[in-house]
């Protein structure tokens, strides 16, 4: 029997997901999984999809579904309520239930590059995937500031407060924001990036294109950057592990 396994999101043509896995599935000589971008409008089409799919395991979530998903699931682990935000489903018996394994990817990919230097860190974003970040930041004990287009509370900062001062304070910054990335590839979050120098560690959850403007513009003040690739693999190697336990 087949099992099936897939992403959902929109637009999908930026994913490195299905070449991940499918990649994974050939290495490990896996020959009954295959995995399937499922590119939806709305999110309301996931139990049509979970019905068309009857040997349907495992579903990866990307922007901008991870925290509009949660109202469509059976149950949603404790990590994941916590963070407000799910990027990975497991389904047994058309039970669906939602975990986030983005944050462990976030603090594995992290850990060879961060010192006590790069405190504190600024966060570009406050959706789905500045959730799983705020929460693993939250793990290692390192302070952060959000910021946001709308910020929703005074602690929020706006991206026209930002300034040069701003960023050579925060030494570690990092981009959850979906500028840079497939249609969106010729833009970057508005800050100072001359603030930005060779102390400082830049991180874009982006993966494709390899480098984003953010980062390039980063690297052309000396900092050490990173995309999101590792933080993909790891979580994603997560995320295979949670949907093959069985309850």
């Amino acid at each position: 029997m087949m099992r099936y396994f897939g992403l959902i999101g929109k637009p999908l043509e930026h994913s490195f997901s299905k070449s991940f896995f499918d990649a994974y599935f050939s290495k490990h000589a896996i020959k009954d999984a295959t995995f399937i971008n499922f590119e939806i409008d709305d999110v309301s089409e996931l139990s049509a999809l979970v019905e068309s799919y009857p040997n349907l395991l495992g579903l990866s979530v990307t922007y901008p579904f991870k925290e509009q998903v949660i109202a469509f699931l059976n149950e949603t682990d404790r990590v994941a309520q916590q963070i407000g935000a799910v990027n990975c489903i497991h389904i047994q018996n058309k039970q669906l239930k939602g975990y986030n394994t983005d944050y462990i990817g976030f603090q594995k990919s992290i850990r060879p590059f961060l010192s006590p230097h790069h405190q504190p860190a600024l966060i570009l974003g406050t959706g789905g995937a500045s959730k799983a970040i705020q929460h693993a930041l939250k793990n290692l004990n390192w302070p952060f500031t959000l910021v946001s287009r709308n910020p929703t509370q005074k602690n929020i900062l706006h991206y026209s407060e930002l300034k040069t001062a701003h960023i050579e304070h925060f030494k570690f910054i990092i981009n959850t924001s979906p500028l840079g990335m497939g249609r969106l590839h010729e833009q970057c979050p508005t800050i100072p990036y001359e603030g930005i120098g060779t102390s400082h560690f830049v991180m874009d959850l982006i993966y494709n294109p390899e480098t984003t403007l953010f980062l390039l513009n980063a690297q052309k003040q000396g900092a050490e950057v990173l995309n999101g690739y590792d933080m993909l693999k790891f979580q994603a190697l997560e995320s295979w592990g949670i949907w093959n336990t069985v309850s």
